[in-house]
Order: C-alpha cells, then structure tokens, then sequence
C-alpha cells in the first residue's frame, strides 16, 4: 500500500493518524488468528480499538474478542472465557454485497420464480 493510501484511506487497515494516535495512547493487549491486534488506553483501561489485518469489517473480529472490545468482559478472553466447544462453528463474515449473499426466490439476482399471492392481501383505498 503507497504512502497515499496511507494517508488518506481507513477502509484498507489503519490510516497514518490512527497509527500516531496508537504509538502515543495505545497499550497492545493481545492478537487473535486472523492477525488483528488489539490495544486499550495507556491511562483509560475502559477505551479499547482493534487494528485489523486487512479489510475493516467487524464480522473479521471473533465473538470473544468482539466482547472484550464492548466491555461486555473486563479481563482478556484467554482469561475470562471457558476453551470453545467442539459443536461450536466458525463465525462467518458478512457476506452482504458479494456472490455469497443470500437472496431469495424471486428477487432480481436469486433463482426461480416469484411465489404467487394467496389472496389475503386487500389494497388500501382512501376513503
């Protein structure tokens, strides 16, 4: 990523002003599989970012990190939560705006036909 993109995009990581903002008022607390790294204030324990590794998207984020980050848990998730279970699934991410996303039967982009009506709909009329 070149120096401008740096400077002047949030969308692709974090931008030069959230990097000096991070070296200057940030304590790294942590990192989680996908390479998001996570800081709180030097001095407000109670304020806590995420920078991630690649696109800004909080479905990137995984549900335990999500609740440190909200302050839904105070101590970090290592600590604070029981080891996950072996039904427990994968988060997904959004997949809003790509091929993946759902779409029903009948809408432009889905597959088949519209439903028909069933008849129990009556059109408003102003009286």
């Amino acid at each position: 990523m070149g120096i401008l993109a740096k400077i002047f995009t949030w969308w692709n990581g974090a931008s030069i002003g959230t990097g000096i903002f991070t070296s200057r008022h940030g304590e790294k607390v942590g990192t989680d599989h996908l390479g998001n790294v996570y800081y709180q204030h030097k001095k407000d324990k109670r304020h806590r970012w995420v920078i991630y590794n690649g696109s800004n998207d909080t479905s990137r984020v995984p549900p335990s990190w999500n609740a440190w980050l909200r302050g839904t848990i105070d101590d970090l998730p290592d600590a604070a939560l029981p080891p996950r279970r072996t039904f427990q699934q994968d988060p997904k991410p959004n997949l809003t705006g790509t091929l993946d996303a759902y779409r029903p039967g009948g809408s432009l982009t889905g597959a088949g036909k519209r439903p028909a009506a069933t008849g129990d709909y009556e059109a408003w009329k102003p009286e």
